[in-house]
Formats: C-alpha cells, sequence, structure tokens
C-alpha cells in the first residue's frame, strides 16, 4: 500500500533547482548557572588544599556536554509502497535495475544529503550518450560517506535539490521509464559509489556491486557497504574518467 505522505510531497512537473550544498554543524548553547551571575556582594575567598600536580582523571566544568553516543547509520530498500525485484547481475558496470510499476517510490536508503539531480531527460537512442542515459536521477551522499544513485525516475519529489538533508525511507521521485529505459519495463537503476565532484556520472552510475546490499536491505537485515566501497576506491585508482559503456 502506497504511503500517502510521501506521494502528496511529490510533483510529476519537473521542479527547478535551488540551492547549493548545505554544511551542517553542531551548535549548542552554554547553560550559565546561578553561581556566574553577579551578586552585587564580594566574594568569598575560601582556603583551599593544594591540588596535586597532575589528575588521572580531570573533572568536567559546568559547561562541558556530556559525551554523544554515535547511532549506526540505518538502511532501507530504495523502492517503497510497491513490489520491487532487483537484479542480481548488471551490463558492462556495476549496478543493479529494480524492476517496479512507474510511480513507486524510490525512497532514501539513509539517512544523508542531496548530491546531484538531474531534471530534464535528454536521451535519444540515436546517440545512446552515456551521461543522459539515467534520465531524471537523484543521487545522495549518506551520513556513512557512501553515494547512492537512483535513475530512469518519472517525477523527482517537490523540494528535491541538491544540499538537502534527508531521512532514510524518505520519498524523493517515483520510477518510471526516463532514460535508456524507454526501450525497456519501468525500473530504478541502482547504483553504489564514492562521493566525486559534480557531473563524474560514470562513477556516479554504479561503482559497486550493489546486490548483496540491496538483498539485505530488503529482507530488513543491516549491512553497510562503506568497506568495500573504501576498498573498491582504492583498486580504481586515478579517475581519468569513462571507461566502459560510454
Amino acid at each position: 500500500m502506497r504511503r500517502s505522505v510521501g506521494v502528496a510531497l511529490l510533483s510529476a512537473a519537473l521542479v527547478v533547482a535551488g540551492g547549493g550544498l548545505i554544511i551542517l554543524t553542531a551548535t549548542g548553547a552554554f547553560d550559565q548557572s546561578e553561581s556566574n551571575k553577579p551578586s552585587g556582594r564580594a566574594p568569598t575567598v575560601a582556603a583551599t588544599p593544594a591540588q596535586p600536580p597532575t589528575q588521572k582523571r580531570p573533572s568536567r566544568s559546568a559547561t562541558t556536554p556530556p559525551p554523544v553516543a554515535i547511532r549506526a547509520t540505518r538502511y532501507v530498500f530504495p523502492i517503497g509502497g510497491c513490489r520491487a525485484d532487483a537484479s542480481q547481475s548488471h551490463h558492462d558496470y556495476p549496478a543493479s535495475d529494480i524492476f517496479a510499476d512507474k510511480g513507486c517510490e524510490f525512497v532514501s536508503p539513509v539517512d544523508g544529503r542531496i548530491d546531484e539531480v538531474t531534471w530534464v531527460d535528454t536521451w535519444n537512442k540515436k546517440t545512446n550518450v552515456g551521461r543522459d542515459r539515467g534520465g531524471l536521477s537523484i543521487s545522495v551522499v549518506g551520513v556513512d560517506g557512501v553515494r547512492y544513485y537512483g535513475s530512469h525516475l518519472s517525477a523527482i519529489g517537490a523540494g528535491i535539490k541538491p544540499g538537502l538533508v534527508v531521512k532514510a525511507g524518505q520519498t524523493l521521485g517515483l520510477t518510471g521509464k526516463t532514460g535508456s529505459a524507454q526501450l525497456t519495463p519501468p525500473h530504478l537503476h541502482f547504483g553504489i559509489s564514492w562521493p566525486t565532484p559534480a557531473g563524474h556520472w560514470w562513477i556516479r552510475r554504479g561503482a559497486v556491486p550493489p546486490q548483496t546490499f540491496l538483498n539485505a536491505w530488503h529482507s530488513g537485515r543491516q549491512l553497510s557497504p562503506v568497506s568495500l566501497v573504501e576498498k573498491t576506491r582504492r583498486a580504481y585508482g586515478a579517475d581519468r574518467g569513462c571507461r566502459s559503456y560510454c
């Protein structure tokens, strides 16, 4: 059953990009205690014993925040509200075609921020240019440092633009047949890679086989691609442009 909230955020019309990358910084307010406020009378100085030259465990000041617990990254399957079947192989480079009906929800597989968005489908079957094959597409850089890419969308969600912070399971767009999927059944092309400068579509489309992770997330198991992405990035070496299916 399709989630009504996710669908309400979507717009079949193309959305114009409105911003660049945003950087999140942790902020907080220092709590000034009553003892720090002026009292109007001279302070009383009490004699105290001398402190030892070193302390094994210094005490925490009133304004030092307590340690923050690190929460493990949560992963979800990138199709919501529909039955979807992920291909267990892909031609020429690592990726998966997740077959689902047109109009199913493409959701963020992880907490993160929007990296790149393609709003216009410029693919032409006569030229079949590699950079255009994805049609409408969205990529997300997760809090885990990995980039996740979905393409062949029929619509981009309203307000989806580079730099937007998103949550795992948040609807980003709708599955469809744009790009080279005009010649195939509707599906979501899904790729996993490391972040790159804008426009490096040959990496963005997929550099690490995603099948093991998709299968795990589909069954509700948590499996991180971080170590495999880093290992693959080191083995890939210098990025000199497209190497296959260009």
